[in-house]
Order: C-alpha cells, then sequence, then structure tokens
C-alpha cells in the first residue's frame, strides 16, 4: 500500500464500539415518565436506535418532540456511563489498526461534542484519530457524516464498521466496503438483508482483511 492509497477506517459508535444501548434506552425512556408521557414498549425504542433523536421521538409523541429530547439532553449526559463499555476486544482492535498504518475515525449520529466526550470518558478517545458527529447535515443512510470524517482524517476510505442497516447503506453509499457487528441492534438477519460484505460477531475478521501498510 502506497502512502497515496485510502487508509480510513470509520466506525459508528453505540452499538459498534461501545455496548451502550441500555443507558440509551433509560435516557429515552426517562423523558416519557419525566413529562408524564405513556412510557413506549423498550423493544420498539430498541428497534429505532442509530436515528437522530427526533426522529426517534416522533414516532412515539410527535406533539412533544422539543420537551423529551430537552429532558433526553440533560438525563443522558449525567448517565451515560452507568453501564456503558467498550465490547470485549475493541481496544485492542483500534489499537493494532492505528500501529498498522491506518486513520481511525467515528461516525456517528450523535452530535459531535456529545461524542467526543463519550469517547474519551470511555479512554477511546487516544485510539480514534476523529469522532465526527451528526451536527445539522443529513443522518444515515446519507453518507454526510462519513465523507466529513474522512476529510477531516485526510485520506480516502476502506471500510465503514456498523450494527445497523442505516451504518451499512450510508457506507455502501460513500463508495466503503461495508462490515456488520451482530452484536449491537439489529438483528443478523435484518443486517445480512443489507449485504454487508462482512457479517460477524465481533470485530475479529476485520483485522485480516486489513495487513500492515508496506
Amino acid at each position: 500500500m502506497s502512502a497515496n492509497e485510502p487508509r480510513g477506517i470509520l466506525f459508528d459508535l453505540d452499538g459498534t464500539l461501545v455496548d451502550s444501548l441500555p443507558d440509551i434506552i433509560d435516557s429515552f425512556l426517562h423523558g416519557f415518565t419525566h413529562l408524564g408521557l405513556p412510557v413506549p414498549p423498550h423493544a420498539e425504542v430498541r428497534a429505532l436506535i442509530g436515528q437522530p433523536l427526533d426522529v426517534m421521538y416522533n414516532q412515539f409523541a410527535p406533539e412533544h418532540v422539543p420537551a423529551l429530547c430537552v429532558a433526553y439532553r440533560e438525563h443522558y449526559p449525567r448517565n451515560f456511563l452507568n453501564s456503558s463499555r467498550p465490547f470485549p476486544g475493541v481496544e485492542r482492535v483500534l489499537r493494532t489498526l492505528r500501529e498498522r498504518g491506518y486513520l481511525l475515525a467515528v461516525a456517528t449520529t450523535k452530535r459531535s461534542d456529545m461524542a467526543r466526550r463519550f469517547v474519551d470518558a470511555l479512554g477511546l478517545g487516544d485510539l480514534l484519530h476523529h469522532v465526527q458527529g451528526t451536527d445539522g447535515f443529513p443522518h444515515k443512510p446519507a453518507p454526510d457524516v462519513l465523507h466529513r470524517a474522512l476529510a477531516a482524517l485526510g485520506t480516502g476510505g476502506l471500510w465503514m464498521v456498523g450494527d445497523t442497516t442505516l451504518d451499512l447503506r450510508a457506507g455502501q453509499a460513500a463508495g466503503l466496503r461495508t462490515y456488520a457487528v451482530t452484536w449491537g441492534t439489529h438483528s443478523p438477519e435484518e443486517l445480512a438483508s443489507a449485504t454487508p460484505d462482512e457479517l460477524q460477531p465481533d470485530l475479529e475478521r476485520l483485522l485480516a482483511h486489513l495487513p500492515h501498510r508496506a
């Protein structure tokens, strides 16, 4: 691999690098309790993870979306480490890819400021070259957040790694190979419907595709 060849690897954050769905769902449901609204079923909320917060709330209480978003954004930063932890092997895989000469970025639907606080609090910040959130532009499956992440890295992209069909379709739209992990939001069957290049229970297979750069 020459110095001019692409070396960007992009990762979704929640459900891909970090087992964070219980804390997200808890904060999401907190808004309904806080406002005295009927609380939606846990499974229905989980199925929407990966979409923007306002889009998720609009599915259940469209007339209360702004207030629910405020409640979430007050609750989540105080509780995002209650149970959230990197998935097994994530830190080792990120470190190995850095050592092999690749540039690593998060491309998430979270806002950039919140995503950076989150990865730093979990000890992943030093393993990533950039953290890109979705700040006022189209969200996945649009490829905008991926393009911005690669622009910040200053390189072309090789892989998009995610746990939802939104991640995979965004990666495909950006011209990247796609790697689906089954330990997050979407089932293996749902992920397979988006025809990823890899469908795996963890990140180990990614290392086989990315040897040391010459």
